[in-house]
């Protein structure tokens, strides 16, 4: 029996889909990108969640002030265990004066001593903030080594999580290797940008870069300019990481570095003359939302007797 040549086409056209996705998905960098936005959604629910143990356990522990929450999980396994002992605390805080102290305030605490339900609640709960920060361990460790080989130059001139949420950002390495320094500056700072070009408000300066220490630490008035600097080198560092696969990363960090210092050098000399300087207001135009906003002085007529104006 002869076959539908459109059969045969159909069949021809899926299997080309299955294909092209085949390998389009061939790629590792499709897995970094879904570890990346694991780790990002994972580290986000894991400050609530040390944020509501914190609140919970001071119900029975008020004196305790940690600031990590490892700690605070580890603490509120040993201080809740059926017997409280110095050994407990210490593997736990791994400091000794800290341990003696925070074993001394749990024998004498003023918090309300803790029923069976409760106790196996909150360790459930300790325990489940522990399981969290051991997969953010993994997701982290994988991440580094996964951005170090797809993307080892820009990782080299970052860091590998601030690599592989750009390349989340971007899409794919295609789409981030093609991309003007402009709009790699301004990687994450999408609802930004949206706002400043919907109301007018100032633009975005940085969007996933400020998360550089190199960045967030400097003064407000240099920080677009480094950023500036950063996402040009990493333009040139994404070229080499796609199409040459050169190890370039060490030559661009060496004249990124030279880039920063002279920016620092100049600003220091003039401090003024690098600040923005403010939109100026075009004369007559009152501020929007004012009263009488919309028109000025003059374009009121002359006085009527009686105190009126004339339209």
């Amino acid at each position: 029996m002869k076959r539908n040549p459109f059969e045969e086409l159909r069949e021809k056209m899926l299997a080309s889909a299955k294909a092209g996705i085949k390998e389009a998905y061939s790629s590792e960098e499709y897995a970094l990108i879904q570890s990346i936005n694991a780790y990002l959604e994972t580290e986000k629910s894991y400050n609530l969640v040390y944020e509501r143990l914190t609140e919970w356990y001071g119900i029975y522990f008020p004196e305790i002030r940690v600031s990590s929450a490892s700690t605070l999980a580890a603490l509120a396994l040993a201080v809740n265990s059926d017997t409280l002992s110095y050994d407990l605390v210490f593997e736990a805080v791994k400091d000794e004066t800290k341990a003696k102290q925070i074993y001394e305030k749990a024998k004498s605490t003023i918090g309300r001593k803790p029923n069976a339900d409760e106790k196996e609640a909150v360790i459930s709960f300790a325990e489940m903030s522990q399981a969290m920060k051991e997969t953010l361990d993994s997701l982290e460790d994988y991440i580094g080594k996964a951005s170090n080989k797809i993307l080892p130059n820009v990782t080299f001139l970052t860091e590998p999580k601030i690599a592989a949420e750009m390349l989340s950002k971007a899409g794919s390495m295609e789409r981030f290797a093609t991309m003007p320094a402009s709009t790699v500056q301004l990687l994450g700072a999408e609802k930004s940008l949206f706002k400043h070009l919907k109301f007018g408000s100032n633009p975005p300066k940085y969007g996933v870069l400020f998360k550089l220490p190199a960045i967030n630490t400097l003064q407000r008035d240099i920080r677009g300019k480094v950023a500036r600097a950063y996402a040009t080198k990493i333009c040139i560092a994404l070229k080499a990481d796609y199409y040459t696969k050169n190890d370039i990363g060490k030559t661009l960090k060496y004249q990124l570095d030279a880039i920063i210092e002279r920016i620092k050098t100049e600003e220091a000399k003039n401090p003024k003359a690098n600040r923005p300087k403010q939109p100026q207001r075009p004369e007559g135009q009152r501020k929007e939302g004012g009263r009488q906003g919309h028109f000025n002085r003059q374009n009121r007529g002359p006085r009527r007797p009686g105190g009126r104006r004339e339209r």
